[in-house]
C-alpha cells in the first residue's frame, strides 16, 4: 500500500510542479520542500482510511487509495505548521520547512531576516498542502454522492485538527494543566485526526452503515491516544537516529503532555521546580534531558504512560470483537494497532 500512495502523491507533485513553473521558476523550491517531505513517513492516516474503505465493502480500486493518499498532503500541512509553532529545528531526518527555508534566505545574501523568510515560507506551504489535500481528494474518481459524504467527514476532520492545535498552543501559554486537560488535546490534535477520521472517510465513501461507523469509533478514539502517547513517549525517550529528531526535543519545546503533566502532579516540590526550570528551555543540554527523564521515571509517570498505552490498545481491539469487516480488514486493522503502538518511530 505505501508504494501505491508515494507513486499518486509523486504523481501529484509532478503535475503541479508543471502548474508551478508556469507562474515562476522561483517556486522550485516550495515543490522540492513538499516531495521531500512526503518522501518519508509511515502513511498511517492513508492506511486507516483505505481500510476503512475496505472494511466497509469497498473494492481494491485506484480512486478509493487516491482519496487515502489525500490525507497525506493534509499530514504535510500539519507538520510544517507543527515545526513552526514549536521553533522544531528537524523533521524526518531533515530540517524543518523554517530552518530549510532561513537557510536558502542566507545562502543567497538575500535582505531582511531569514528567520522571517523561513517562518513565512513554511506558513505559505503548510497552506499550500492544506490546498493540494483538498485538490487531491475531490478529484478521486468516485461517484459524487460519496465524495460528497465523504467530504462531510474531511470536513469535521480538519476543523478538529486546527481545534486540537490552538488547544497544544493554549496548554504552552497557561503552563500546562492537569493530564485530564492534556488528554483533551491529545484526542482532537492527534487521535481522531490520525485514526478515528480516517476511518470514517473510507467508510462514508464506501456508505457505511451505522455498526460499522460505531466500531471505528470504539477502535479509533482509544487507538488514537494510545498512538500519541507513545508519540509522547518517543519524543523523551526516543533514539534520534530512529525519530529523525534530537534527544529529548519534546523537553526543549515545552510540550505540555499528559507524560509530563502526570510527572508534575507526582513530583516532588524540588522536582516540580526542576520540571519549571528546564521544560521549554529552547538551549537546554544533555544534562538537562537527563535530568527530566530521570523525574518522569522516578514519579512514576513513564509507567503510567506505558499502562494507559496497554490499556486503550486493548480497549481499541475489543471494538473490533463486536462488528463484522469484510476483507479481512479486521486482521489488517489489529496489526496496525500493534504497528501503531509499539514502534520506535
Amino acid at each position: 500500500m505505501r508504494s501505491r500512495v508515494q507513486a499518486i502523491v509523486d504523481d501529484f507533485i509532478a503535475e503541479q510542479r508543471l502548474v508551478m513553473a508556469d507562474v515562476s521558476d522561483d517556486l522550485h523550491p516550495l515543490v522540492d520542500a513538499v516531495s521531500d517531505l512526503l518522501a518519508g513517513g509511515k502513511r498511517l492516516r492513508p492506511a486507516f482510511c483505505w481500510w476503512g474503505w475496505r472494511g466497509a465493502g469497498g473494492g481494491d480500486i485506484e480512486a478509493a487509495m487516491t482519496a487515502a493518499a489525500a490525507l497525506e498532503f493534509l499530514q504535510a500541512c500539519a507538520l510544517i505548521h507543527d515545526d513552526v509553532m514549536d521553533s522544531s529545528d528537524m523533521r524526518r531526518g531533515m530540517p524543518a520547512a523554517h530552518r530549510r527555508f532561513a537557510s536558502l534566505h542566507r545562502e543567497s545574501a538575500w535582505q531582511g531576516s531569514a528567520e522571517t523568510f523561513g517562518v513565512g515560507a513554511a506558513i505559505l506551504l503548510g497552506d499550500l498542502c492544506l490546498s493540494w489535500a483538498d485538490h487531491l481528494m475531490m478529484r478521486a474518481s468516485l461517484p459524487t454522492v460519496d465524495l460528497a459524504r465523504g467530504k462531510s467527514v474531511y470536513d469535521e476532520m480538519r476543523t478538529e485538527l486546527m481545534a486540537g492545535q490552538y488547544l497544544d498552543l493554549l496548554e504552552q501559554a497557561h503552563g500546562g494543566g492537569d493530564a485530564e486537560r492534556a488528554m483533551r488535546v491529545v484526542r482532537y490534535k492527534s487521535a481522531k485526526y490520525t485514526i478515528e477520521r480516517p476511518l470514517h472517510l473510507g467508510g462514508a465513501l464506501a456508505n457505511a452503515d451505522e455498526s460499522i461507523v460505531l466500531a471505528y469509533t470504539g477502535y479509533g478514539l482509544p487507538l488514537g491516544e494510545a498512538f500519541q502517547l507513545r508519540d509522547d513517549v518517543l519524543g523523551v525517550f526516543g533514539d534520534p537516529t530512529e525519530t529523525g529528531k534530537p534527544a529529548g526535543d519534546d523537553l526543549r519545546e515545552g510540550k505540555r503532555t499528559v507524560l509530563i503533566a502526570t510527572a508534575m502532579d507526582k513530583a516532588a516540590p524540588e522536582q516540580q521546580s526542576h520540571i519549571r526550570r528546564y521544560l521549554g528551555d529552547p538551549h537546554l543540554d544533555q544534562s538537562g534531558v537527563d535530568t527530566l527523564r530521570e523525574i518522569i521515571c522516578d514519579t512514576g509517570a513513564l509507567v503510567h504512560a506505558e499502562h494507559m498505552i496497554t490499556k486503550l490498545t486493548d480497549q481499541a481491539l475489543d471494538s473490533l470483537s463486536h462488528v463484522s469487516l469484510q476483507n479481512d480488514a479486521t486482521d489488517v486493522l489489529t496489526q496496525l494497532a500493534y504497528a501503531a503502538t509499539r514502534r520506535s518511530v
